[in-house]
Order: C-alpha cells, then structure tokens, then sequence
C-alpha cells in the first residue's frame, strides 16, 4: 500500500509513471488507453506498478477530448424539482451507468434564459449526445445542436425538431382514466392541469379529455388551469349543479398535489364529497386519505428507452425518426371509490 495523499496522487502524471516503469510515455498510454493489448506482460507489469506505487489517476476527461469521446450525455430538465422529471432522470443515468456513460444535467427551472444558457454549457461540456425534456422555446439552439450530434426527445415535442421521443401514451391514458370514472359512476368531471406553456404533452392530454368527454353523452367536463383562481374554480365546481357525482382528474402530479390541497382547505370529507384520480403515482398518493387513485407511468423504462434510443444513434442507427409511447398502469386506490360502494 502506498502513502500518497490525494493531492499527491493528482500531481502524478504520466511521464511519472513511464520514469518510474523504465518505459515510454505511449507505453504507458497504451496500457490506460485501448492498446493495452500491444504490451508484453513484463511491460504491463511494470506499469501497472508504477501506478500502484505512484498512485497514479488518469485524466480520464482529458483522455476523452485528446480521442474526440468524452462519454458523457447531457441532460436538459424543465423542473428538477417535478417528480417525475426526477424519476425518468434517474432512470437515464442508471442506463447511462451500465454502457460506461456519465450524465451532465442542466435544469432550467422553467427559465427561458436559463433554457440558453445552459444549452451553451452543455456544449462547451463537449457531450456526445442530449436528452431534452423541457419548453423547448430555443429552438434555434436545440436545431444546432441536433446536427451536431444525436438528441432525444422526452415527454415533450418540439417543433419540426426532428428526433426520437420518448413518452407516455397519453391519449390511450386519458381514455383508461374516463373509462375508470364513467364506470365508478362519476358524472361531471374538472380536469386540473398545469399552464399549457406550449407543453406538448399537457396540450395533448387536455384535448384528449375533452374529445374523451364528448364521445361519451353521460359525461361532462370542464378544464382548469392550477394558476387560474384553483381554489375559486374548485370551490365553484363543487357547489354548481352537474350531471352527476363529481370528480378531479389531475393531470400530472404538481396539480394533483395544487389540487388535493384546495380540497382540504374546504373541508371536503376526502373522498366523499368528490372523487379524485391522477396521472403518476407518487408516493404521497397512498397517505392522503384512502388513497388516491393513479396513472402510474414507468418512468425508470421511459428514462432508460430515452438513453437507449440515443446510444442506438450514437453507434451510427440513421434510421426513421421514431417515436415511443408507454402505456400508463391504473392503480385503483379509495379516492375513486365512493360512488359505487
């Protein structure tokens, strides 16, 4: 065992270790690199020595740079804070991890100049390829970088970028949740959703509602934004007269939680007085009241598509943009239960 310190060990360089080994420097290159096969043994010996006695660390960034490859993906998120923005990152960087990639992410916090600036960050970071789940409001920035190198799409469109996209299928989720509430008998239904933004997937889900709503004659519908007056908009629901039982339907898990809260600030018997269900499944859903009921999306199988996509494009796939949408699963919890009971 040597006795270097840290700082020691990062002033070693690799003609210390060639010195110290009796060998060239591209000897030494060769064995950290991907010759290392060209050495004989006794050579690699000695190297391999002298790094375990000189505690020797390669600049594996430099390394990168010198051969064109850095190995690392970057990652642009609109709202780290999201649940869900956290859930389909982590299963990027857990597929990132096992093919040997590092994951730089950027989160733009809903900013539009943040959105540039960290564009231009991700490419002085010299990364290979770009995950994009955000507004997209640069799209000048994003089409440069898209021929530059592979970039992937997730959840969310961008106009005429062409790329693959990984997401939910949101229709055939909205569909599953209409049918769920028209068969627990609801009958007068408000979706809560998040500001449009120009957000592809929350525009897309809000239309799949109200085309939902209109094939099915026993139900009404109505929209509402979380900025737009929630808790007078909830409270007005409530009280005017309907169809039938009520219903929220909470299109992501920022207005399930904007929403939720609204209804105990009104003292409603959770979920007595109106039912409630939500795309994600977080996992404050099974803690409030008798649990609300849920479109769990696989996030960890979104996020891992989303790198494997890409790493498909890095390795030379130049086929047909392509597009992946997941199924949500319903998990069936006591908010949308009262009516049928």
């Amino acid at each position: 065992m040597n006795s270097f310190s840290a700082a020691q060990r990062n002033r070693v360089t690799m003609l210390d270790v060639a010195e110290r080994a009796g060998v060239s420097k591209a000897s030494v290159s060769r064995f950290i690199g991907e010759d290392r096969a060209l050495l004989s043994e006794a050579i690699a010996r000695r190297i391999e020595q002298a790094i375990s006695e000189l505690g020797y660390r390669p600049n594996q960034m430099a390394r990168g740079l010198k051969r064109g490859r850095t190995r690392l993906i970057g990652m642009l998120v609109a709202d780290i804070r999201n649940p869900y923005s956290i859930a389909v990152m982590h299963g990027v960087e857990t597929a990132c991890r096992r093919h040997g990639y590092s994951l730089v992410v950027c989160n733009t916090d809903r900013d539009d100049e943040q959105e540039r600036q960290h564009l231009a960050l991700l490419r002085a970071y010299n990364i290979e390829g770009l995950i994009v789940n955000t507004l997209g409001h640069h799209r000048d920035e994003l089409f440069e970088l898209r021929s530059e190198m592979p970039l992937v799409l997730v959840d969310r469109k961008v106009d005429r970028l062409d790329s693959d996209l990984v997401g939910l299928d949101n229709p055939a989720a909205i569909e599953m949740a209409l049918d769920h509430l028209e068969q627990r008998g609801y009958r007068d239904l408000l979706l809560v959703t998040e500001p449009f933004d120009g957000t592809s997937s929350r525009i897309e889900r809000v239309e799949s509602f109200k085309a939902g709503i209109q094939r099915r004659p026993a139900l009404a519908g109505t929209v509402v934004e979380t900025c737009d007056r929630l808790t007078a908009r909830i409270k007005t629901f409530l009280a005017q007269p309907g169809p039938g039982p009520k219903a929220l339907f909470c299109a992501n898990g920022i207005a399930a939680l904007a929403a939720t809260t609204v209804l105990r600030e009104q003292g409603c018997h959770l979920f007595d007085d109106v039912g409630l269900i939500a795309l994600d499944d977080l996992d404050w859903y099974p803690l409030v009241g008798s649990g609300i009921t849920a479109l769990a999306q696989p996030t960890a199988q979104i996020g891992a598509s989303a790198f494997e996509c890409l790493l498909k494009r890095l390795r030379g796939d130049n086929g047909p943009v392509r597009t992946l949408d997941f199924a949500a699963r319903l998990v069936e919890r006591g908010s949308t239960l009262g009516v049928s009971r």
